[in-house]
């Protein structure tokens, strides 16, 4: 039987009353049920009729499952546990001997005395609303032949994606969010539904201490048709290289398998027709760089029933495409086996309005190498646009290929949506268009042409989630599990739970959102320029110190925040921005009854500049500030490879 940190597994003497709120399940000491229940009214703030749907109490004699042990009198811990529900565990000494009455006394009194102050203290979400306008989006298409560029709108960079018989997997990289690695299926490479996350555990994603813009770097999919394996590698930039691998990605991955041969960053697997495997990586070239942004792409040989490298890797191309232009960061390479050639593709010129996409091709793995020279690079936005074209796309590159099971060749990639000069607050999208081909080389877009918004492909299928387009969604957290669009920062700890009536309950944590540690917030992707996010919530804030409410984040330094709190003793909504240092923009009284009652809170975005808004009795809006700068949340000023996130976010470090 399991349990939890910090607990023996041993038998104890004594006797355990288990109280816990999961629905779903029935009483065994059905006696005890009103005592319960009311207990459970007081201290979760639920009605008695509810409190009495969701509770049970089970006597137990030795080990307690997953939940802590405490071993004193009148002592008594609150967990969230599992996002199910609330768990109380009290341990009483000399149990046996007690009435049932003075069982229950002594077990409400515990519970009174210790977890109200921690029930009051949460701050309860009881919805999150979005919703998109762009104008870009704004046209109608015909669903089953055309498709939107992004085809993932948002932060979504650096995708891969590789085929399994009718069905595509793309990755994307997530850098410092828990958990990892978005995962994504699709029929068609344009109606994506995700599947989870590859990396859900702690154990797979160390992030302790590391930025936002830490963590994963471009992970790599691959399949490996001889072993029937699916394949991730990535680059943790804290820890190193690793891959982790799947019979069936939507039902888990395994554990890590760290590569200390593998150095650099992005490395990409590459299993070969005759059962051969490389490893084609990122890293500083042999002897040193001859310039600043000078870097090679290695090979390494795989061993698939070793899971290891073997051999010397080698240097198979050193400073990128037309080296006499000292091209800078070669990266993100993919080995491809078409005809009888390889073709190693690889980003180039840094993630920013220089990015771009080039070509090599080979007779061996090993090399030599030849360029497309007259081709290179095959998609890029940098040169010959008209920087005053309607819907702009910059940044683009980072691509990886893969073929239909009619032989046509789709390639996704990264680009950007500026609403002003080279400013994007929704970070890096994922986009698709068809590779040509001409003289045995592949071109995803010919130079000198825009990435266009609406794209034709034949044999659509409509379906799968809000990734791209204008649409709305309300999350009212009623499910015993967070949505997929949820992360966190970092490694997590139990800090919240749903599943209740009153939403998305959160227990603040001695973090801000400022710091390099776990705050306790849940996020959600900006995926529109235009864009308006709404919640209600309850908190009852003591100090100056406590703050609950909503967060614009782009990383630690470049924020902006909204919340309630406490000002000069009394309750009140304020806004800080932050750009390196932190000014409050506004800060709005509440009187006794607006602090009394469930708080609305608003943000709408219109391209640089947004609005705050708050509503005390759910039907008036008012304002908080209007017009606000957003353009800190910009990558342009704020720096890193993430786009904004939009959390619920309860802090006791304001």
């Amino acid at each position: 039987m399991p349990t939890a940190p910090g607990c023996s597994s041993g038998t104890d003497n004594g006797t355990y009353l288990h109280l816990e709120r999961r629905r779903g399940i029935t009483e065994k000491v059905k006696p005890l049920r009103l005592f319960c229940a009311l207990a459970m009214a007081r201290a979760a703030r639920l009605s008695t009729k509810e409190a009495k749907k969701q509770t049970q109490i089970t006597l137990h004699n030795g080990g307690m499952w997953r939940f802590f042990r405490i071993f004193a009198l009148n002592k008594l811990r609150f967990a969230t546990g599992k996002p199910a529900g609330l768990a109380f565990v009290a341990n009483i000494p000399k149990l046996k001997t007690m009435t049932i009455k003075t069982k229950l006394q002594t077990l409400i009194a515990a519970m009174m005395a210790t977890t109200a102050i921690a029930a009051q203290q949460q701050a309860c979400f009881n919805y999150f609303r979005y919703s998109g306008n762009d104008t870009r989006f704004d046209r109608p298409i015909d669903r089953t032949r055309q498709y939107f560029n992004p085809i993932l709108a948002g932060f979504y960079p650096d995708p891969s994606v590789c085929r399994k018989g009718d069905t595509y997997y793309m990755v994307n990289s997530s850098f410092g969010f828990f958990p990892g690695v978005p995962l994504f299926t699709s029929k068609d490479l344009v109606n994506w539904k995700q599947a989870g996350h590859v990396l859900d555990r702690p154990g797979q994603l160390p992030l302790g201490g590391q930025g936002v813009s830490g963590g994963v770097f471009a992970p790599s999919i691959a399949y490996n048709e001889h072993n029937n394996t699916f394949y991730m590698i990535t680059t943790n930039v804290g820890r190193g290289n690793f891959f982790v691998k799947s019979a069936n990605p939507e039902e888990g991955w395994s554990d890590p398998i760290w590569l200390p041969t593998v150095g650099g960053i992005d490395p990409s697997f590459f299993f070969d027709e005759d059962g051969s495997a490389y490893i084609v990586n990122n890293d500083e070239p042999r002897g040193g760089s001859g310039y600043d942004g000078e870097r090679s792409i290695m090979l390494h040989k795989f061993c698939v029933e070793g899971d290891s490298t073997t051999g010397e890797q080698v240097e198979i191309i050193r400073s990128g495409s037309h080296v006499e232009q000292k091209p800078i960061w070669i990266e993100g390479p993919h080995l491809y086996r078409i005809g009888k050639y390889y073709y190693l593709m690889c980003a180039e010129g840094g993630t920013g309005a220089r990015h771009s996409e080039v070509v090599f091709r080979a007779k061996h793995p090993e090399g030599p190498w030849e360029e497309y020279a007259e081709g290179n690079p095959i998609l890029t936005q940098r040169d010959g646009l008209d920087p005053l074209r309607p819907d702009p796309v910059t940044s683009a590159g980072h691509a990886d290929m893969v073929q239909t099971p009619e032989g046509q060749w789709y390639a996704v990639f990264l680009g950007c949506r500026p609403y002003e000069a080279d400013m994007y607050n929704t970070g890096r999208d994922t986009y698709l268009l068809p590779v040509t081909w001409s003289d045995g080389w592949p071109t995803i877009l010919k130079a000198g042409k825009a990435i266009e918004t609406v794209i034709d492909k034949p044999g659509l299928q409509p379906g799968g989630d809000l990734l791209t387009g204008n649409f709305t969604y309300t999350d009212s957290f009623r499910q015993a599990r967070l949505h997929h669009r949820w992360i966190m920062l970092r490694n997590p700890t139990d800090f919240y739970a749903t599943g209740t009536t009153r939403g998305l309950a959160i227990k603040p944590k001695p973090v801000n959102i400022s710091q390099h540690q776990s705050p306790a917030a849940v996020f959600a992707r900006q995926q529109h320029t235009d864009f308006t996010a709404e919640t209600e919530l309850t908190f009852e804030p003591k100090s100056e110190k406590d703050l609950a409410g909503m967060v614009l984040l782009q990383n630690e330094d470049y924020n902006i925040v909204m919340g309630k709190t406490m000002v000069d003793g009394r309750p009140a909504i304020t806004l800080t921005r932050t750009e390196k240092g932190s000014v409050r923009v506004a800060t709005a009284m509440l009187t006794g009854k607006e602090a009394a009652s469930p708080l609305r809170l608003r943000i709408c975005g219109r391209g640089r500049y947004y609005d705050f808004d708050y509503s005390a009795d759910g039907r008036q809006w008012q304002t908080l500030a209007r017009g606000v700068d957003a353009s800190c949340l910009s990558t342009a000023l704020a720096g890193g490879f993430t786009g904004t996130c939009i959390g619920l976010y309860a802090t006791s470090a304001n």
